[in-house]
């Protein structure tokens, strides 16, 4: 039998697993696609994770990324923490002093200021996609080489050109004037990785005190040839640990495994998960002009759990744990009718679950 704390980090563009021991060294980590399905990612990494660690037994789990009220109700998590938290924790976990942690993920990057091991500050950049590993994959299919390469390509140019990277749309239309006058693709690729630098100091960075240590994180970590364009504009030796493309989970896993201490796990187990026919809708709110868009996740047609609203009362149901809206919440009309908007919407939920036409 493997004892571990797991972490699950479900981000638009992948989705992580990692699996750590008692003493929190790393026995196996799990990076894979999230390709639009956070659900049926979820269910697959952790099939694979079984698969490599047989006879598993989870001792605590946490959730963080974009989707991480999703995989809580799947898998009853101990802890749900946000990605900024998550991150921090990861970096501090292999490298106690650090000051400054940069991360590129997916759709977005994040700049995570520490002093002491406590967070102080934070930029998150989540308006344009310029920087994130979205684009770079955009720019690999144009040039037709794989984006594991891109940073080899990079470290052998020999005069990086100069591409606009204040925009996404901008930074592609420079790199096709400068394909257009013949430049060799390894200063072209250079001149981008420069660009997505300066765009992410220009924009998260900018006021903020850079100090080393400072940890480089995130599935961009790998391109040699931007950790090369931040070292040169920030002069500083910049660190990549082992797992930078899993730090989120990492760092969710060790909260996860301070959670539990005390108490057992609320870890649903094997069967709930890989045997569950997971589905989430989404309905409208109407309890207030908010109108919040409240998501909703069901198993075999039944409701695990809601959350997305703003006065909290929808996602009260998540934290119970009940499996379905706290027997309290059940008879408020929030004032509207006599109809309460509580039974409205479940009916509403039932009947989308079960493939009605509502």
């Amino acid at each position: 039998m493997v004892k571990a704390y797991l972490g699950v980090d479900v981000g638009s563009v992948s989705t992580n697993l990692v699996a750590l021991d008692s003493e929190f060294k790393v026995l196996e980590t799990i990076y894979l696609r999230t390709m639009g399905n956070p659900v049926k990612a979820s269910q697959e990494g952790y099939q694979m994770l079984i698969s490599r660690l047989p006879g598993l037994k989870v001792m605590g789990v946490g959730a963080t990324g974009s989707g991480r009220n999703l995989v809580a109700a799947m898998l009853g998590v101990d802890e749900v923490k946000n990605e900024i938290t998550a991150h921090a924790v990861g970096a501090t976990h292999f490298f106690p002093g650090v000051q400054t942690v940069m991360e590129i993920g997916g759709q977005d990057s994040k700049l995570i200021m520490l002093r002491d091991g406590v967070v102080i500050d934070f930029a998150m950049n989540t308006v344009c996609a310029a920087g994130t590993g979205s684009f770079l994959d955009q720019q690999s299919l144009r040039l037709n080489i794989p984006i594991e390469e891109f940073g080899g390509y990079a470290l052998r140019a020999g005069q990086p050109v100069r591409i606009a990277g204040r925009c996404g749309v901008f930074a592609e239309s420079d790199m096709i004037h400068k394909q257009q006058m013949g430049y060799p693709t390894e200063d072209i690729i250079a001149g981008l990785c420069e660009a997505l630098a300066r765009n992410y100091l220009n924009n998260l960075g900018k006021g903020k005190e850079i100090k080393p240590p400072v940890v480089f994180q995130g599935g961009v970590a790998a391109n040699k040839g931007l950790l090369q364009a931040f070292e040169k504009m920030l002069q500083l030796e910049i660190l990549v640990p082992d797992y930078y493309d899993v730090m989120g989970a990492v760092g969710v896993a060790l909260l996860a495994a301070e959670a539990v201490q005390g108490r057992k796990t609320t870890f649903r187990g094997n069967k709930f998960i890989l045997e569950g026919d997971f589905q989430s809708n989404s309905i409208e709110c109407t309890g207030c002009p908010n109108a919040c868009e409240v998501v909703s996740i069901q198993r075999h047609g039944q409701v695990l759990a809601y959350f997305g609203d703003r006065c909290r009362r929808w996602d009260a149901s998540l934290r119970s744990g009940n499996g379905g809206l706290p027997e309290e919440r059940k008879d408020d009309n929030w004032g509207q009718g006599s109809t309460p908007l509580w039974e409205e919407q479940i009916s509403h939920d039932s009947q989308t679950a079960a493939g009605q036409d509502v």
